[in-house]
């Protein structure tokens, strides 16, 4: 991209306030507690509600709808994921980033308080707004991330056995609150005050537009087709038309008309940045799933309770956070990421096969080992595919890198999601018996008022169903394992500064010949009169000899 176009872009990049903190030791630990404080709550609340929606289902009597509990997050968070970026490279990562936890703050009580189905996906979505917020500014702190990923589902599941499950956001609510107000106090912030109308008119309207009305467009039919609405329906061909207009009109304003683009084209034509992109958007696919489905393995098909079910998540979620911190301080030490990316989705791809292979007569011991094999792998994968991102970006695409990469993995997980929804009410309406064909619309609640025998149909369907969920998304990892070839591993230093270090070199090398020449021509000059002198010395010798 050299047009006027990426000239102008590159320009309005280039003259963005630089908000980089250099902080010592105790500032540093503060800060990372804060960020990983609220990537921990954020993440609580994105992945707690996964074991508790039957719950929630039956509360408002819409077993038939709860999943959108889960979409209408995604959707949101997918949605508003990429304008977060650029709205801090203008406004300033702090307050942008106390906005996104303060709203999740008010997102959480009111998904305390909502009186019915529709309100609660609403207030979901809220929260899928101001989680996108905290996930694109803190980028990824592997501990608060496998930490929120294990505590909330367990948390959720306990309060909504012993209590009620509004409990579980009345609890989030203050923690998150707790973790703004540190922010406020010991977050640093160079940004300067003033000009804002001119900053406002820096942001990307036409891109944000466009992006929501297309992934809106898009996402609800392909989240509710063959469910809740046909996929026939003139409904259903014209939202994804219109979408599909508006997202290629979006690739346009990103391209020729955008100032300073949420979403910067030119970062595509970097190979190894493109490649860890994508590698995000499938294991998103992959990652989400399984955070919503293996809880209904446990409970529609085991038969366990939600405190059991939680639990189980734990054996991905800790070794991930583990591993996760680990991973970064060998990358840290060492220099190097690569063969740890490859590592990761090595063991992932392993563990998404072995996922595949559950029955409803598993041990438990053999779930909890297939499932850490799982954690491990993407304990390998989130944080050091960040770091390799950031490795291969310039410093300008740093925070629109992040936020799309993030963007990316939540599109994942919302269109694997839905692709997940559609096989397995395909499944269950070919493996239920004829006369309980009708649960096949009520995927996350089984009755209770079953016959033994067809509560174990039931289960045997289920069983079926979720197997060929995990069967078509697993080989998925095989791909983000492939792509890693594209991936090259040149050290934690960035493009610019890889430029700036080589420039330096051959400076220094040119100094060095200058000097080297410099030397060898004083040399030279010592030596050439010696020489004319002796045979000056020769010839008056000779004469001298001749006179003789």
């Amino acid at each position: 991209m050299h047009s006027k176009t990426a000239l102008r872009q590159s320009a309005a990049e280039a003259g963005l306030h630089d908000q980089t903190n250099l902080l010592n030791k105790k500032q540093l630990f503060v800060v990372f507690s804060s960020l990983a404080s609220a990537l921990f709550i954020s993440f609580a609340d994105q992945n707690g509600i996964g074991t508790i929606l039957p719950t929630v289902g039956r509360a408002f009597n819409a077993t038939n709808t709860i999943s959108w509990a889960g979409t209408s997050s995604l959707i949101a968070n997918t949605v508003t994921q990429v304008m977060y970026a650029r709205i801090s490279d203008i406004y300033g990562r702090k307050p942008v980033f106390l906005f996104s936890v303060g709203m999740l703050v008010v997102a959480d009580i009111l998904c305390g308080t909502a009186q019915d189905a529709p309100s609660f996906y609403f207030f979901r979505a809220l929260g899928g707004v101001a989680g996108a917020g905290v996930n694109s500014l803190t980028g990824f702190l592997g501990a608060g991330i496998g930490g929120g990923n294990a505590v909330g589902p367990l948390i959720s599941a306990a309060f909504a056995l012993h209590q009620t499950w509004r409990a579980f956001f009345w609890f989030l609510a203050p923690c998150g609150a707790i973790a703004g107000v540190i922010g406020f106090f010991y977050l640093p912030s160079t940004m300067p005050k003033g000009k804002a109308r001119e900053q406002f008119k820096l942001i990307d309207w036409g891109g944000i537009i466009t992006a929501t009305i297309a992934i809106v467009l898009i996402l609800i039919p392909l989240s509710g087709g063959g469910s809740y609405f046909e996929w026939s329906s003139p409904m259903v061909i014209t939202m994804l038309v219109v979408g599909g207009v508006f997202f290629l009109t979006f690739l346009v304003i990103e391209w020729k008309v955008a100032t300073l683009p949420m979403m910067p084209l030119g970062m595509f034509t970097n190979v190894p940045v493109a490649a860890v992109l994508v590698q995000n958007f499938f294991f998103g696919l992959v990652y989400y799933t399984n955070l919503f489905y293996l809880p209904l393995y446990f409970q529609n098909v085991r038969g366990w309770d939600t405190t059991t079910s939680a639990a189980f998540l734990i054996a991905i979620n800790i070794p991930q956070s583990i591993v996760s911190t680990i991973s970064g301080m060998s990358i840290s030490r060492w220099k190097r990421y690569g063969i740890i990316i490859w590592f990761g989705f090595t063991i992932w791809t392993l563990g998404a096969g072995l996922i595949c292979s559950f029955t409803r007569t598993t041990h438990p011991a053999a779930l909890v080992g297939m499932l850490a094999v799982s954690g491990i792998g993407a304990g390998c994968v989130f944080q050091p595919t960040l770091i390799a991102l950031q490795a291969h970006s310039s410093k300008a695409h740093r925070a629109a890198v992040i936020s799309n990469r993030n963007f990316l993995r939540s599109s994942g997980g919302a269109i694997g999601l839905s692709i997940s929804a559609q096989v397995l009410q395909s499944s269950l309406r070919n493996n239920l018996p004829p006369r309980l064909a009708g649960l096949a619309h009520y995927t996350y609640a089984i009755p209770t008022n079953l016959s033994a025998a067809d509560d174990d149909a039931v289960r045997d369907a289920y069983m079926i169903a979720i197997r060929t969920v995990f069967i078509v998304t697993a080989p998925i990892m095989s791909l983000c394992l492939v792509l890693c070839v594209l991936i090259k591993d040149r050290g934690l230093q960035r493009p610019e500064e890889r430029e700036q270090a080589r420039q330096q070199q051959q400076q220094l090398d040119e100094e060095r010949e200058r000097s080297a020449a410099s030397v060898g021509k004083e040399q030279s000059a010592a030596i050439v009169p010696d020489v004319l002198s002796a045979g000056t010395d020769k010839e008056r010798t000779e004469k001298g000899v001749l006179a003789t």
